[in-house]
C-alpha cells in the first residue's frame, strides 16, 4: 500500500520513522506493506533529509494526480486548507487518514457525508497514542455512553501538575513548559481549553451522534488559577485538572471543558505530568480507564499507523461510528446556562465587620446555597481573601450571584469561579 504524507513536521517525522522502524510487523499485521512514495512540504527547497527518498512535491494540485497513491495522510493543520484539501481526495476516491483534530471539530459531519464508504481514519486526532476512537467506536459499541471525562490536554495537565505539587505560580510552570517544548509560543489554544473542545467534540460525535461545534459549548481555560486555588484544592482533598466532560442525563447532553476541582481519590485525578486519560461509563460495561501519551512523534505516529493497517486489511467502519445514518439520538444539548454543578468560589475582600452575612445574604437571594466555607489567613492584615463551596446550583444562578457580587465596594478584585466535578 502506497502512502503519500502531507506535511512532514514532527508527527509527518515520526510516521515516517515508525514505518521504517517497524516495518516487518506492520506489513504482518496489515497483509502487506505500507510504504511512504510521497511527501507535501511548502519548500522543495528546504526539504528534510528524512523526505529525501521520496518523491517530493510543494503543489498539492500535482501530487493528486499521482496516481499510484492509495492513502494520503493529512498532518498539515489548522482547518481551511486541509478541509480544501481533503475534499478534493474524497472526490477522487482517495483514502485519508488525519490527525487534524481542529479540522474534524468544524466538519466532521461534511466530511463523513463525502467520505460514504471511502475510508477515512482519524484515530491519532484525539489523546496521541491512545486508542480512544477505536474503543468508543468499536469495543464500547453496544452500550448507551453515560458520560466521557477526560484529560486531553498534556500542556495544561504538566502546567496544574507542577502547581499543585510544587506551589509554582501558573507563569512560572507555562515558561517552563515552553522551553521543555511541551507549550507553544502562544499557547492559548491549549491553556484556554479549545484543543480539548476540539477533541470532546469528536468524541461525543461518536457516543451521541451529536454535530455540536466549539461555539455550541462551554469552554474555560486555566490561566486565571492562582496560588490561592492550589492552597484550597490542598486544604479539602481536591486536586485541580483540565476536564473535558460529556454527561448524558435522560435526554439532555452536557458538552463542556473547564477547570475542575476533584477529589484526589478519583482514579482520573492521580494523573499527571503531559499524560492523557479517559473515563468512559457505558450503560453495560461501567467505567472504563484509558491512559497515555497525548502527543509526541511516536505516540501519535502509532495512531496513524492504526488507521493505515486498518485500511490495508480492507476494514471498513464507519467513520462516526454508525451504519443508520438516518438515526436521531434524540439527545438535547444544554446551553452553558443550564448545566448544573457545584462551584468553588474565591473572593478577595476588606477585612471589615459583616461581610460574611452580607455576602451570604446574597448568595441565598441568589438561589446559591454554601456548602463549606474557609477565610485564609492573613499575616499581614489588610484584605483577606475568603473561599466558599456551593451546593448544586445551575450555571445561570451562579452568574447572576457574580454580577451581584461586583457591586460590592467591599469587594477587591474579580471574583473566581470554577466547578467541581464530582
Amino acid at each position: 500500500m502506497k502512502i503519500a504524507i502531507l506535511g512532514v513536521g514532527t508527527v509527518g517525522s515520526g510516521v515516517l520513522e515508525v514505518l521504517e522502524q517497524n516495518a516487518s510487523i506492520i506489513a504482518a499485521r496489515a497483509g502487506e506493506s505500507i510504504r511512504p512514495v510521497a511527501a507535501l512540504v511548502r519548500d522543495k527547497s528546504k526539504a528534510k533529509e528524512n523526505v529525501k527518498h521520496l518523491k517530493v512535491y510543494d503543489d498539492f494540485d500535482e501530487l493528486i494526480e499521482n496516481d499510484e497513491i492509495d492513502v494520503f495522510v493529512e498532518l498539515i493543520g489548522g482547518v481551511d486548507l486541509p478541509y480544501k484539501m481533503i475534499k478534493k481526495l474524497l472526490s477522487k476516491g482517495k483514502a485519508v487518514v488525519t490527525a487534524n483534530k481542529a479540522l474534524l471539530a468544524y466538519h466532521r459531519s461534511e466530511l463523513e457525508s463525502l467520505a460514504g464508504e471511502i475510508p477515512f481514519g482519524f484515530e491519532a486526532s484525539v489523546a496521541g497514542g491512545i486508542p480512544i476512537i477505536k474503543a468508543l467506536r468499536e469495543g464500547l459499541a453496544a452500550n448507551h455512553i453515560n458520560s466521557i471525562t477526560g484529560i486531553l490536554n498534556g500542556t495544561c495537565n504538566y502546567i496544574l501538575t507542577n502547581m499543585m505539587n510544587k506551589g509554582l505560580a501558573f507563569d512560572e510552570v507555562l515558561k517552563t513548559a515552553q522551553e521543555l517544548g511541551y507549550a507553544e509560543a502562544d499557547p492559548t489554544f491549549d491553556v484556554g481549553g479549545f484543543d480539548a473542545a476540539h477533541k470532546l467534540l469528536i468524541l461525543a460525535s461518536i457516543a451521541y451522534k451529536l454535530d455540536a461545534k466549539p461555539d455550541d459549548i462551554l469552554i474555560e481555560g486555566i490561566s486565571d488559577i492562582s496560588a490561592e486555588d492550589i492552597y484550597f484544592a490542598s486544604e479539602f482533598g481536591y486536586t485541580i485538572k483540565l476536564l473535558a466532560v460529556a454527561k448524558r442525563n435522560e435526554n439532555n447532553l452536557e458538552l463542556r471543558v473547564h477547570p475542575a476541582l476533584l477529589s484526589k481519590d478519583k482514579m482520573i485525578a492521580k494523573v499527571d505530568g503531559v499524560m492523557n486519560a479517559i473515563s468512559v461509563v457505558g450503560d453495560q460495561v461501567g467505567e472504563s480507564l484509558y491512559y497515555g501519551a497525548g502527543a509526541g512523534s511516536r505516540a501519535t505516529a502509532s495512531a496513524v499507523i492504526s488507521d493505515l493497517i486498518d485500511i490495508a486489511r480492507k476494514i471498513k467502519t464507519p467513520m462516526l461510528g454508525y451504519k443508520d445514518k438516518g438515526l436521531d439520538s434524540g439527545l438535547k444539548l444544554l446551553k452553558s446556562d443550564e448545566i448544573s454543578s457545584k462551584f468553588y468560589l474565591r473572593l478577595k475582600v476588606r477585612d471589615e465587620l459583616g461581610v460574611i452575612a452580607k455576602i451570604t445574604n446574597i448568595m441565598s437571594a441568589n438561589g446559591v446555597s454554601i456548602d463549606s466555607f474557609l477565610q485564609k489567613p492573613n499575616s499581614n492584615g489588610g484584605d483577606a481573601t475568603i473561599y466558599f463551596t456551593t451546593h448544586t446550583c445551575k450555571s445561570a444562578q451562579m452568574k447572576s450571584l457574580i454580577d451581584a457580587i461586583r457591586t460590592l465596594n467591599f469587594v477587591v478584585g474579580e471574583p473566581f469561579v470554577i466547578r467541581i466535578e464530582k
